[in-house]
């Protein structure tokens, strides 16, 4: 996609405005907790329409158009409502791969947004979902070795449900690999998923990346994982998406 000037210039106030989207758009936050040490350890920055509406109603109006824009405005959005939200725990915000034209000119608004709400970088995690048609591996690479040069921690989401098997992890060494609902739901009483896991913690622990299982919704679920050595978790059992809010300790559910 060709990308005029006025893209590679836009500011991250631009992106606040939501006119280059076509519509604003609102931040809900859901928390990573860390098991170990019994606290919130993350929160993943999950994108509402103007009113609250859910994702799907929001990327029912992405097109090839707007992604650029849409892509640099829930990062702007995200940090923006964090910062002011008093976030002092890591940010975890999705992107779009295909969005990025150039890593190094894409991150600009990012750093902008992060100097200018006092936002510390090296506390932001880019999470790419596994489920988005990768258009080039290698594209996907460079852009995760850019976000590590700035200190970004690189996350690949939804791990088991699309594009990367065991084989690619070592090309893109993300610092984070989170599994798919569809690996956690019934682990603990499923013998293959349990086998699975094993093989990415096994690879995980070569690439010095942590692994964090995501939708989880029963006690059985959590503690077959935290018998097994996972220590970040997130799902519905502990807490649901809040819009504009960060959930504090005591909000959250699933606890020891």
């Amino acid at each position: 996609m060709d990308f005029p000037a006025r893209v590679k210039q836009q500011s991250c106030m631009d992106c606040l405005s939501g006119q280059s989207l076509g519509f604003d758009i609102r931040m809900a936050f859901q928390p990573i907790i860390d098991w170990q040490r019994q606290e919130v350890f993350a929160y993943e920055a999950l994108v509402r329409g103007p009113d609250g509406q859910g994702a799907g109603w929001v990327f029912e109006r992405i097109t090839d158009d707007n992604k650029y824009y849409f892509d640099q405005s829930c990062r702007v959005k995200a940090i923006e409502t964090a910062s002011r939200l008093g976030c002092d725990k890591l940010l975890s915000i999705n992107f779009l791969p295909n969005a990025v034209y150039n890593p190094e000119t894409c991150i600009r608004a990012t750093i902008e947004a992060s100097t200018l709400f006092g936002f510390d970088l090296r506390k932001i995690i880019f999470e790419v979902t596994e489920g988005e048609q990768i258009l080039s591996q290698d594209k996907l690479r460079r852009i995760f070795e850019s976000y590590a040069r700035h200190g970004f921690l690189t996350a690949i989401d939804d791990f088991g449900a699309g594009f990367a098997g065991l084989d690619w992890l070592h090309s893109l060494k993300p610092a984070i690999l989170k599994l798919d609902m569809s690996l956690i739901r019934d682990i603990h009483r499923d013998p293959a998923k349990q086998q699975r896991l094993a093989e990415v913690q096994r690879i995980c622990h070569e690439l010095g990346a942590l692994i964090l299982a995501e939708g989880i919704e029963v006690e059985e679920e959590r503690d077959f994982l935290v018998n097994a050595g996972v220590r970040y978790l997130q799902g519905y059992l502990f807490a649901r998406p809040a819009l504009e809010h960060l959930a504090g300790r005591d909000e959250i559910n699933g606890w020891r």
